[in-house]
């Protein structure tokens, strides 16, 4: 069996940032980054890429801190999105760059990953090499990343009929393999009302095909879509994210983390101050609405979004084509149609409320993603103590192990509703909310369906819990603060990836071999099996750090604070934020002992918008630490 002190499973844009950093700080360990696919880049990843694809960030706002994308290397001009081989090229270019690209094992498929019993724990990993039909093997890991992200197994849902349709029916995720499509198709159906809809959409209408979309009449609506700039200043939509006086005015339970705890209380501690929050997001969603003229024609009008713009996360997307998409919605290139499917015939999509689109030549469905790990832990029933969603047992007020019990969920919202008032104002976005069926026997719930938590794919109709990691990051359990021997990264979504991947990726390296501030987690020698069984007043609290209470209790506070903030979006399922990510980078450099404030002076500190380039130092400032 082959032994590496760390192993990364997935090639993406938060793998390749994660691979990087340990093997800076740590030369001569011995590294693997495993890859499913036959190329690296994740959602770049060659194998995915269709001509139109384009990031939704533009130029400076979507790469590293220590490699930035400049025009005379990638051709991308300020003010530009970025197509998608463009960003396929950066970052191989980025993983050639820091040496790491002969690490990486493409069509390298992990079906297990079992953790092994022992002071140090590790990980023995069943996995195919040269894919899911390749030779199997076993490889041991003493630290694993887990990298997979939440957008790499579809969600494909079941439509009574389908067998008898005689013409392709496909997920958003497997576009570039249907792009002949483009060219000999003279019309398609595509189900769904996410920024991935827009995008198909988009690259069939273009062509000249016929699209008719199809967005549930029981679903949350169309996708909020901005153009780039907004606000009646035109400001760049990503900047103002992270625009740190911006940020206050987005309720936040970590948000004390920035240091500015007395103006965060008044703005959503006082009435006055909610009042401002108020209008601050009403002038958000406004301009947006009103940018896009939905109301000019009645075909746009369908794709005004049901939600309040306050509420939706990234379920956000930019106007990020290069001719304006509402025009081929205005002359009749696209129909809209708000319904449910009720079946499927040959080459016909039958309409719940009646009526029939026929001769269609395709269905492309943008019906969102099963969220859970695509690799099975061992030994059976860990998925609870790793922090992955799971089903509640019988009795779960009684299980010590259980981070999501009813009692304490409750006890955790009624912190966050005394912190947050204005939340307990939850907006009402589809009283005809219901679940999309997924493959027979698999049903996709909706955030709105249980107290808990829910799963974009289950076995059952039996809601899950939410991810719950603590920092976002690590399991909150004894067993795996004892041993620190995984990580999860990149399960959140966000606008700054570029950002939060470099932090992650060394607050984990910092995790893995001790050096995080002694404040923030256990100590060791608190969490054997026979102190784990004792209460936060007994041997551990004497100890310097948190107690293992505090820091579960801390989990599971935040991540039930995403059912409250972002019902719109997937807040109840896994983090999912966008003016909030500023603070969570502070509390995580605030772990690691590295400066978060990094403007120049505290004008700028507010004012200023935070970027890649202001994380650029964060690798050196911490090992100027250790020396």
């Amino acid at each position: 069996m082959e032994t590496l002190d760390f192993v990364v499973v997935g090639a993406g844009f938060y793998g390749l940032v994660s691979a990087k950093t340990f093997h800076q700080l740590h030369p001569d360990a011995s590294l693997a980054v495993l890859e499913s696919s036959s190329s690296v880049g994740g959602v770049w990843s060659w194998e995915r890429l269709y001509p139109s694809l384009r990031t939704n960030n533009l130029l400076g706002t979507y790469e590293y801190p220590d490699f930035p994308m400049d025009t005379k290397t990638f051709g991308i001009k300020p003010g530009e999105h970025i197509p998608g081989e463009v960003m396929y090229r950066y970052l191989n270019s980025y993983a050639k760059k820091f040496d790491i690209r002969d690490k990486i094992r493409l069509q390298t498929v992990v079906s297990t990953a079992e953790h092994q019993d022992g002071p140090d724990g590790g990980w023995v990993l069943t996995v195919k090499t040269g894919g899911e039909d390749g030779e199997e093997k076993q490889i041991f890991a003493r630290k694993l990343v887990m990298a997979t992200g939440l957008t790499s197994q579809p969600f494909l849902p079941h439509i009574e009929g389908q067998e008898g349709f005689g013409a392709p029916i496909y997920h958003s995720r497997e576009f570039a393999k249907y792009t002949n499509n483009l060219d000999t198709a003279k019309k398609v159906a595509v189900f769904g009302g996410t920024k991935s809809a827009f995008d198909v959409v988009y690259a069939y209408a273009i062509k000249g095909v016929k699209v008719e979309w199809v967005i549930r009449e029981s679903g949350h609506g169309p996708a909020w879509i901005a153009p780039p700039y907004v606000t009646p200043l035109k400001r760049w939509l990503e900047k103002l994210a992270h625009t740190r006086f911006l940020t206050w005015f987005s309720p936040c339970i970590w948000g004390n983390a920035d240091g500015y705890t007395g103006i965060r209380n008044f703005y959503h501690g006082t009435a006055l101050g909610r009042a401002i929050t108020n209008f601050f997001w009403s002038i958000l969603g406004n301009d947006v609405l009103t940018l896009n003229k939905y109301d000019a024609h009645p075909e746009t009008k369908k794709l005004k979004p049901w939600s309040q713009a306050m509420f939706v996360a990234t379920s956000l997307g930019i106007l990020n084509y290069p001719t304006d998409f509402f025009d081929l919605v205005r002359n009749g290139t696209v129909s809209v149609h708000i319904a449910d499917i009720k079946g499927l015939s040959s080459r016909t999509v039958h309409l719940a409320k009646g009526g029939k689109l026929e001769n269609v030549d395709a269905l492309c469905c943008a019906t969102g993603w099963k969220h859970l790990p695509p690799v099975k832990f061992l030994p059976e029933g860990i998925d609870k103590e790793l922090g992955l969603p799971h089903k509640l047992g019988t009795n779960p007020d009684d299980d010590d192990n259980e981070l999501f019990s009813p009692s304490s969920v409750a006890e955790a919202d009624k912190t966050i509703l005394s912190r947050f008032p204005r939340l307990r104002d939850q907006p009402i976005q589809n009283k005809r909310l219901a679940p999309l069926t997924g493959t027979p026997g698999v049903t996709a719930t909706s955030p709105e369906d249980d107290a808990i938590g829910s799963s974009s794919a289950v076995a059952d109709s039996a809601p899950l819990t939410p991810w719950g990691l603590y920092r976002f990051v690590v399991p909150p359990s004894a067993r795996f603060m004892r041993t620190r021997d995984i990580a999860f990264t990149g399960m959140l979504m966000n606008f700054s990836a570029a950002m939060g991947g470099q932090v992650q990726a060394l607050w984990i390296t910092a995790y893995f071999t001790d050096r995080l501030s002694p404040a923030v987690l256990p100590p060791r020698q608190s969490l054997t099996a026979a102190a784990a069984a004792e209460t936060e007043t007994g041997p551990a609290a004497e100890e310097k750090g948190k107690s293992l209470a505090q820091v579960r209790d801390e989990t599971r506070l935040h991540a039930r604070f995403g059912r409250w903030r972002y019902p719109a979006g997937h807040g109840s399922q896994f983090p999912d934020f966008v003016f909030d990510c500023i603070p969570y980078l502070d509390l995580l450099l605030g772990d690691l002992g590295v400066r978060a404030h990094r403007k120049s002076g505290w004008f700028a500190e507010m004012t200023e918008p935070y970027g890649p380039k202001d994380y650029e130092g964060v690798m050196a400032e911490f090992e100027a630490k250790k020396e």
